[in-house]
């Protein structure tokens, strides 16, 4: 049996991808956007560089497992600062989404930071919209192949110097300039440069807005996040419809016009490609390029400004806003308390661990002078970023006595010393037939460095 053709073979089950031409606009929203890319960028390529007490003021060391913020040095054993942060950072999402719309998307994502500084080289190099359009559509010459090779070395010197700091993160970046120069990088140091600089390349420089369209999953569920009183890029339908072109000074109302003039302007400038007059789209990516745009219209048609805005849904309808609304209190009460109770445990943090563990291979034994011993294998983990002498003692039951094979108690910084002790008591000063005891640590040259680590001492018990 024949197979038939479709009934509209021409129609394809996914949309014909359509390079987007962002055309350059200026205006205060634009301001804002290159000043916080510029900010963000400076961050990442310069923090490598910054010194702290003759280290990397940022390195996270993975295989001495430490990691160096500054002046506090964090070790796996501190991973519930690092979930914390990342508790934060959800919440902190939701806040500012909740109050002012896809804010992160427009400013602050690296997709949005990375492309804006590829589409800034991209001009630089092939031109202004129409100019990157008509070298697009041209057919191929050793113009147009210079050109291009020019913008693609540009932008993969750029990507292999963005792999190498993020690398930079990990290994202390001078070691790594030095690896490098020298031609002496490492398998896993040569792979991440590599990769971070291609996924650099391939999502700034080519997929562009088909990450915010296609593999975001922000985008999806920002609705649930947004109320009538969240801020959004918005088109005033009352102001500017219906539209149309016009000469400058055409009488609206005369011409039965409204202050849209549809010259596409708005659609020209946004980086996705999408039409506001429409309506808010989870393609919105909030950046306002289209409010700058329009406002430069605007202000040649000498309307006024606002026809494509900020604005909230209640504003459109001519209901009462609220700012302060229930949703935006409880997200900012929780973000200070969890703001507060990391940054009180941060400052009031000890840089020293101390684990016992009692020897379970032998419950307990006499010694000759008629003592119950129990003996504990002691690990002690110094965080602090200097050695440090150790004074330890123990109480808990009368007339305790502590036995340790090395009297002295020395630790390098950042290294675990392991000893045995053990713990002597006579069992008629027991009460029960395991009994708490506590285990003190305190540094001889520090008097914050103490801490306190209970175990059990185990013994026949009272006749």
């Amino acid at each position: 049996m024949q197979e038939q053709a479709p009934e509209n073979p021409d129609k394809a089950l996914y949309a014909a991808h359509q390079k987007i031409y962002p055309r350059e606009v200026s205006g205060y929203f634009t301001r804002l956007r290159v000043l916080s890319i510029v900010g963000l960028l400076g961050i990442y390529y310069i923090m490598p560089l910054l010194q702290w007490d003759g280290r990397q003021a940022l390195l996270f060391d993975l295989p001495a497992r430490k990691f160096y913020i500054f002046g506090l040095t964090l070790w796996p054993q501190d991973f519930i600062y690092l979930a914390a942060l990342l508790i934060l950072a959800g919440l902190s999402l939701f806040f500012f989404t909740a109050l002012l719309g896809r804010v992160w998307c427009g400013y602050a994502c690296p997709q949005t930071v990375w492309t804006e500084a590829y589409l800034w080289m991209e001009r630089k190099i092939e031109g202004n919209r129409g100019r990157r359009m008509k070298l697009d559509k041209a057919p191929n010459s050793a113009a147009k192949f210079r050109i291009k090779l020019i913008k693609h070395g540009v932008w993969i010197a750029f990507s292999l110097w963005t792999g190498f700091t993020f690398v930079g993160y990990f290994t202390p970046i001078d070691e790594l300039g030095t690896k490098l120069f020298t031609a002496n990088l490492g398998p896993w140091e040569t792979f991440w440069i590599l990769f971070y600089s291609f996924a650099t390349y391939g999502n700034a420089g080519f997929m562009r807005e088909q990450v915010c369209l296609y593999m975001c999953p922000y985008a999806r569920f920002q609705g649930a996040m947004f109320d009538s009183d969240t801020l959004i890029v918005a088109y005033r339908p009352e102001r500017g419809e219906p539209r149309g072109s016009r000469r400058r000074g055409t009488d609206l109302q005369q011409a039965g016009l409204g202050e849209c003039i549809d010259c596409n302007v708005c659609v020209q400038v946004c980086p996705t490609g999408i039409d506001i007059r429409d309506g808010l789209q989870y393609e919105c990516i909030a950046c306002s390029a289209c409010i700058d745009g329009c406002n430069e219209i605007m202000d040649k048609m000498n309307y006024p400004r606002g026809l494509i805005d900020y604005s909230t849904e209640n504003a459109a309808l001519g209901n009462p806003q609220r700012i302060l609304r229930p949703r935006v209190l409880i997200y900012a009460a929780i973000l200070l308390i969890l703001c507060g109770s990391l940054l009180t445990n941060l400052l009031q943090r000890i840089p020293l661990e101390l684990d016992v563990i009692r020897d379970r291979n032998t419950l307990y034994r006499e010694t000759r002078d008629g003592l119950i011993e129990n003996v504990y294998k002691l690990k002690i983990l110094n965080m602090d970023s200097q050695a440090h002498r150790y004074i330890l003692t123990a109480d808990g039951i009368d007339g305790l006595k502590l036995i340790l094979d090395e009297p002295e108690i020395e630790v390098e910084a950042g290294t675990v010393q392991q000893l045995i002790a053990r713990i002597q008591a006579d069992e008629f000063n027991m009460e029960d037939r395991s009994v708490a005891v506590r285990f003190h640590l305190q540094a001889a040259d520090a008097n914050h460095l103490q801490t306190t680590e209970e175990a059990r001492f185990v013994g026949p018990g009272k006749n």
